[in-house]
């Protein structure tokens, strides 16, 4: 699903981007409420970028990746952690290009998730690259989600990936 979003681009540089786990919904802008395979899933949009509420057999988790006013916590380049009983792994990475590549990229971006039908992905009003885009799948019994937050101003793309699920027994 892609959309506009009403409000004026809150999110000023990349930089600014901060993580959390567990906060409490926030207002959203847009919202897509998704079930994949029992997993209830709320993928949401905020004017600072976006969260992500899941609910599962009475276990519940919470992700917000945005400008935070007052937040102590940067954007991670990687977290892995116990979520109740699941275990949880976010990565972020910040990707920097030419104002052309980053053109294509967000066109390209924003066509694979505006057709998807676990995507969720909004521009803001005056730059058609400045969005925010997430994409939800389930696998293998975890949930996993991408998003991408465009910054065309800098040339800069955030890209997370986030998956939580019943903890995966070792391989040898």
């Amino acid at each position: 699903m892609l959309t506009t979003l009403k409000t004026s681009y809150t999110d000023t540089r990349a930089a600014d981007l901060a993580w959390a786990l567990g906060r409490e919904p926030l207002p959203a802008l847009a919202v897509l409420d998704l079930e994949l395979s029992g997993a209830k899933l709320q993928l949401r949009l905020l004017g600072a970028s976006h969260q992500v509420l899941l609910e599962e057999e009475g276990r519940r988790c919470s992700e917000t990746v945005a400008c935070m006013p007052g937040s102590s916590t940067p954007l991670p380049l990687g977290v892995s952690k116990r979520v109740d009983e699941w275990e949880y792994e976010f990565a972020a990475r910040v990707e920097t290009m030419s104002q052309g590549a980053f053109a294509g990229r967000a066109q390209e971006l924003l066509a694979l998730v505006a057709d998807h039908p676990n995507g969720l992905a909004g521009t803001f009003p005056g730059s058609p690259h400045a969005f925010t885009a997430m994409l939800a799948q389930r696998h293998e019994g975890q949930v996993r989600w991408r998003t991408w937050h465009a910054y065309p101003q800098e040339g800069q793309l955030v890209v997370t990936r986030t998956r939580i699920g019943a903890r995966m027994p070792a391989t040898l």
